[in-house]
């Protein structure tokens, strides 16, 4: 159970860490990520993004 917190952890650094680059890409700027202000605070949700990036891993892991 630990080992896959820690994993999961690891992950999610990484993807925080090579956001700037994968937006560079397009990925967070698909037509189902929604962005908006609340309150003068900058919400994003990214649901497109995460569907594709998940299709991507599965298909990565399906194969290795």
């Amino acid at each position: 159970m630990i080992r896959w917190l820690i994993i999961i952890f690891l992950v999610l650094m990484v993807f925080s860490s090579l956001l700037p680059w994968l937006e560079r890409l397009g990925i967070g700027h698909l037509p189902g990520d929604v962005r908006f202000r609340f309150f003068g605070k900058k919400i994003f949700l990214p649901f497109a993004s995460t569907i594709l990036i998940s299709l991507v891993v599965a298909l990565i892991s399906r194969f290795v």
